[in-house]
């Protein structure tokens, strides 16, 4: 008969909590994801129990029904019309390591939206990238765990991308009293995947060991004046540093010399070197700067190609370039050894990157003694870290950072970063091509951005509108690497301006 009892009381509740839901939403769904204080206290456990006037002596069959009721508040449809962010994100909260994260005050679109439609608008976001990634092939191994990440940090009460809860207490250490953190309750897992692999920039870094065991430096070493062009084409990195910094003008839009940085190097099309600055640098905005970043590689084959007609004249893009010489093994073995001494004694700061990607490319090339260290670098360790950082970086892609006017500004100044950067390699090989004895076709500059191998297949692909017998992508592999390498250094020298 009690059983009966609580059945019934269970339905009758359901049924009353469906007729009142949205006056109850309005005060017990007062949080969204992770709608936990640093102390530990259920932000919605909290607005129901004051609500109803909840005490502890009721009766069970009270607490049962108090429970079914609260059910409706608790769904990821009623999470959307919640209007205030979680409270973790206004008051902060504590990290593991006791360090506090202050708070700050959270304004979807200037404050015109919602958070819970905010959260809405970015599930269509992120399922947008998830289209293009798996449609139309927009660099699917990334855009992918980028859009699902963004899909989880943005589902209502899923708590993947909370930060674990912390509470001070008093210990005593060597006879002293001192206040030690203790983990009440643990975060979502891709707060752990961020604060474990891009906070850190080891994710990044282990991209470009893989990168290294894949990269050929042999039409680099051919022909070193190629360099030049793969430096040239850093040229819009700076453009759009100084834009943001411009940018940063406008009231309402707080983009310092940190920021800018971390925006300019989306102009170098290299996604981790430009997730590895933006980490160290500016990790509020790494959403918009990776999804930028990532989008316009993706888009190398649309953006370039207007640009490099539009410099370079139909008669300088039919040259026909001498091929390139032998390269043997020990230059090769030789190349990354030497770049990362050179690296290490005139940019200390940019080692991290271009050690990682020297020591992939020195195992590529060594041969079949360390040929399994080679394979793991370039197949298994560098598509494991691949899913990482993509749900890694969709974590970031919540509505609370990512629908900002200051995204707006990443993604427009991202693409004028990228197509500057496009066009002055394209101006740089005119001028090689005007002052070298040897031929040099203007297109491979366009190369000089760090989207290997795409760029350099548009290069070869141009080319050969204008004279169907001329393969420049070997050629335009130069620059392509060279681009690799610069972005990297680029990158190195903003860090060691801005940290």
């Amino acid at each position: 008969m009690k059983k009966t009892i609580l059945i019934l009381a269970a339905v009758a509740g359901v049924l009353c909590s469906v007729a009142n839901a949205q006056n109850q939403g309005n005060t017990t769904s007062q949080s969204v994801s992770g709608s936990r204080t640093p102390d530990g206290i259920d932000l919605r456990e909290r607005s129901v129990a004051s609500h109803s006037g909840t005490k502890p002596e009721q009766a069970e069959w009270q607490k049962t029904l108090q429970k079914v009721r609260n059910l409706v508040a608790t769904t990821g449809i009623q999470g959307f019309f919640v209007a205030e962010p979680p409270e973790y994100l206004i008051k902060g909260y504590f990290k593991p390591s006791g360090d506090f994260v202050a708070g700050h005050e959270v304004e979807i679109l200037g404050g015109k939206v919602p958070y819970g439609l905010g959260q809405f608008l970015m599930i269509l976001i992120c399922l947008g990238l998830i289209y293009l990634a798996v449609v139309k092939g927009f660099e699917p191994l990334l855009l992918l765990p980028i859009g699902f990440g963004g899909l989880l940090a943005n589902m209502p009460y899923a708590n993947v991308t909370t930060p674990p809860v912390v509470e001070m207490v008093e210990t005593v250490v060597n006879g002293a009293t001192v206040m030690a953190p203790r983990i009440t309750e643990p975060g979502g897992y891709l707060y752990y995947f961020f604060d474990f692999g891009v906070e850190t920039g080891l994710f990044p870094i282990m991209i470009f060991m893989g990168v290294g065991a894949m990269t050929d430096f042999g039409p680099l070493i051919a022909n070193p004046r190629t360099a030049l062009l793969g430096a040239s084409a850093q040229f819009g990195i700076f453009i759009a540093l100084f834009g943001a910094l411009m940018l940063g003008m406008i009231p309402g839009i707080n983009f310092g010399l940190p920021e800018a940085a971390s925006i300019g190097i989306i102009g170098g099309a290299d996604g981790p070197t430009a997730i590895w600055l933006t980490s160290k640098l500016a990790p509020q905005i790494l959403g918009g700067v990776a999804v930028a970043a990532y989008s316009y590689m993706a888009l190398v084959p649309i953006i370039q190609p207007p640009i490099m007609r539009a410099i370079v004249p139909e008669k300088e893009r039919g040259i026909v370039m001498n091929q390139l010489r032998h390269v043997s093994r020990m230059e090769k073995v030789c190349f990354p050894l030497i770049v990362l001494l050179l690296c290490a004694l005139l940019l200390p700061s940019a080692v991290p990157l271009v050690g990682a990607l020297m020591l992939g490319n020195l195992a590529r090339e060594v041969g079949p003694s360390v040929a399994r260290i080679s394979d793991t670098m370039s197949n298994a360790l560098v598509n494991i870290v691949t899913i990482l950082l993509g749900l890694s970086v969709g974590s970031k892609l919540a509505c609370e950072k990512f629908l900002t006017f200051e995204t707006l500004g990443i993604l427009g100044l991202g693409l004028v970063a990228f197509m500057f950067g496009t066009a002055s390699g394209c101006f740089m090989g005119r001028l090689m091509s005007k002052f070298s004895k040897d031929p040099i076709n203007p297109l491979i500059g366009a190369a000089g951005v760090s989207a290997v191998p795409m760029a350099a297949r548009v290069a070869n692909k141009v080319g050969l509108e204008s004279n169907p017998t001329n393969f420049l992508l070997m050629h335009a592999m130069g620059p392509n690497v060279a681009g690799v390498i610069g972005s990297a250094v680029v990158a190195g020298v903003l860090y060691t301006l801005c940290k």
